[in-house]
C-alpha cells in the first residue's frame, strides 16, 4: 500500500531506495539539501555523474547512482526559482515532482525521500511549494494505483511539517 508521509529528519538520514536532491539546472554541488547530499554521497563522484548527464530543464528530474549516501539512487529534480507565481512557477514545480516519481517506476523504486523543492534558497512560499508536492503526489499515486510507493518527505523544521501535515490531510 503506498504512502505519503513527512518525518522530522534530515535527507540522508532516512533510508530509502532513492532520496531527490532540490538540485539546480546544472547539476552542481551546491548549499541546503543539495550540500548535504554531495558531502554524503562523496563529492567527486556525484560531481562526476552529473557532469556526465550535464544539465537537468527546470520542472524535469535525472537520476545518478546513490554512492556513499543510504540510497541505490539520488533524484535530481530542478523546482523553479520563485518570481511572483505568474512566471510557469507552479507548473515547474508539480513537474519536478512529477518527473522524479516517473523515474520510480523506471527504476523499480519503491521508496523515495524528498525535501520541499524550491522551498528554500529559491524563494518559493512555503504553502504554495506544499500545495504542489501534495498535489503532484496524489496525483501519481492515483495515476499508478497498482504501483508500491512510500513517499516520504524529509523536513527538519516544525513549521513547515505543520503547515505539511495540514495540506497533505486535505489533498490525501
Amino acid at each position: 500500500m503506498s504512502s505519503i508521509k513527512i518525518q522530522q529528519k534530515g535527507i540522508t538520514d532516512i533510508h530509502a531506495d532513492a532520496i531527490v536532491n532540490a538540485a539546480n539546472s546544472g547539476l552542481w554541488a551546491g548549499g541546503g539539501v543539495c550540500g548535504a547530499i554531495f558531502r554524503r554521497a562523496g563529492y567527486e563522484e556525484l560531481t562526476a555523474a552529473c557532469n556526465a548527464i550535464g544539465h537537468c530543464d527546470e520542472g524535469s528530474a535525472v537520476i545518478t547512482p546513490g554512492f556513499g549516501c543510504d540510497c541505490k539512487y539520488i533524484i535530481h529534480a530542478v523546482g523553479p526559482r520563485f518570481l511572483d507565481g505568474q512566471h510557469g512557477e507552479p507548473d515547474a514545480l508539480y513537474g519536478a515532482y512529477k518527473a522524479s516519481l516517473e523515474l520510480c517506476i523506471q527504476n523499480d523504486i519503491h521508496s523515495i525521500v524528498f525535501p520541499l523543492i524550491s522551498a528554500g534558497i529559491f524563494g518559493y512560499p512555503l504553502r504554495e511549494a506544499w500545495e504542489q508536492a501534495a498535489a503532484a503526489c496524489k496525483d501519481f499515486l492515483a495515476s499508478n494505483a497498482d504501483y508500491n510507493l512510500d513517499i516520504i518527505f524529509a523536513i527538519p523544521e516544525s513549521e513547515k511539517i505543520r503547515v505539511g501535515n495540514e495540506i497533505l490531510s486535505k489533498k490525501l
